[in-house]
This record gives structure tokens, C-alpha cells and sequence, in this order.
């Protein structure tokens, strides 16, 4: 692809979802398995690109093929964890923690106490 139409392709389509389109930046690499076009995004913008159980990206990266078809390449899509982010929101690191009682780990005696009725 001389004119690189998935990472413009790419590019214009995260530019409308995000919040802060000057912070959105796609490296592109070409090897014997393909393009990969890796996208870097703000820390807030993280969960537009992502979407519901990965609904959005797996829907970019299902267009990402098909331009990557048209033109007989093998498009890839890696969306790069921000600098600072987390993996968690903060109420479920929160609720993670083990002096939270209401998640803490359990033996088994300790679940099937609490399966009796």
C-alpha cells in the first residue's frame, strides 16, 4: 500500500471516536507477516477505543482487514496501554483488595458454609 490508506483509514476513524485527537498517534510496520499499525491513545480515551468486552476494537481491527483486503495486505491492529493507566477502574482495585470482606479470598469450607441453607 504506496498511500497507506489503513493507517489514514485508521487514523480519521479514532480521531472522531476520542475525546483528544492531538493525543492520538499510529506507528506502522510492514514485515513478512504483515502491517502493524499500533495505536497509542490518551489515558482517557482508552475505554472509547476499547469498548464493551472489546466490542469497538474488535470491530476496528474487523475494518482494518477488510481495507487490508482490498489491497492483498494482512492488517493487524495493536492498541498500546497508556503511560499511567490502569487495567482496573478504581472502585474495582478497590473492592479487590484483601481487608474488603465482601471479596476477600474464601476457603472451601468457609463457601460451602455460606451455600447452606
Amino acid at each position: 500500500m504506496d498511500t497507506h490508506e489503513d493507517k489514514q483509514f485508521l487514523e480519521s476513524l479514532v480521531k472522531a471516536l476520542v475525546d483528544n485527537p492531538d493525543s492520538v498517534k499510529i506507528n506502522r510496520t510492514v514485515d513478512e507477516m504483515g502491517v502493524l499499525l499500533t495505536l497509542d491513545v490518551h489515558a482517557d480515551d482508552m475505554g472509547k477505543i476499547i469498548g464493551r468486552s472489546g466490542n469497538t476494537a474488535k470491530a476496528i481491527r474487523t475494518l482494518l482487514r477488510v481495507v487490508g483486503m482490498k489491497h492483498d495486505a494482512r492488517v493487524n491492529l495493536k492498541i498500546n496501554e497508556p503511560e499511567g493507566g490502569q487495567r482496573m477502574n478504581q472502585e474495582m482495585s478497590e473492592a479487590m483488595k484483601e481487608d474488603n470482606p465482601a471479596v476477600a479470598p474464601k476457603s472451601l469450607d468457609q463457601a460451602i458454609d455460606d451455600l447452606k441453607i
